[in-house]
């Protein structure tokens, strides 16, 4: 299932502002190299999260799951002033080539790249999260959300992704249709789902 027809797909592209460079050349080294170009995060998705870090102004910001690094730069270059993000990658390729495009970028020196299981590195980091982005494997999102959500700042928020899964949370039971039904049974937050690209759920504490 299509959930958003890509012809509006590509109207919504065309009328958001465009990519920077760095974030365009990211994307099309990714498709030549990493291949999986549905997990980038893409124009519109990476502009909604850099839009909702200028607003939140987050102070730390935490990513689980980093992939190729499109989205750690969307919004490390709206973060304020002594903001930064600890992203997590478990893959050491992917974890390589995010790292070079930190490297090339003027907010690159705001990201903290962690290499290894995302609930250990959590752990490790200690303290509380202002903005936090789940956008790893889907099967981990409940773990990922327990952990995260009593280290939420008081007016913190998640966004999770890729929570439509292509639309099969209707056709089927894929393993994010779980994280969702956990999330809205939950009395702790307060949540929406959106129809951004793949889906993506704004969570935050009642």
């Amino acid at each position: 299932m299509e959930v958003i027809d890509p012809r509006l797909e590509a109207y919504l592209e065309r009328m958001s502002s465009a990519h920077e460079d760095l974030l365009a050349d990211l994307s099309e080294e990714t498709r030549s190299t990493l291949g999986m170009e549905q997990m980038l995060t893409g124009p519109v998705a990476g502009r909604f999260l850099e839009l909702l870090v200028w607003f939140g102004r987050p102070q730390r910001v935490l990513e689980i799951g980093t992939f190729s690094g499109h989205s750690a730069l969307a919004m490390a270059g709206t973060l304020p002033e002594g903001g930064r993000i600890d992203t997590c990658e478990l893959d050491p390729d992917r974890a390589a080539f995010a790292q070079k495009y930190f490297n090339r970028s003027p907010h690159g020196s705001r990201i903290k790249l962690h290499v290894g299981p995302a609930l250990e590195t959590i752990e490790e980091l200690g303290g509380k999260f202002d903005f936090v982005f789940i956008d790893a494997d889907k099967e981990g999102y409940v773990d990922y959300y327990e952990t995260v959500l009593p280290r939420l700042t008081e007016r913190g928020l998640i966004v999770a992704d890729n929570t439509l899964a292509g639309g099969r949370v209707i056709s089927g039971q894929p393993p994010i249709a779980v994280f969702n039904e956990h999330v809205a049974a939950d009395p702790r937050t307060v949540q929406v789902l959106l129809s951004v690209r793949d889906g993506m759920t704004l969570i935050r504490r009642a």
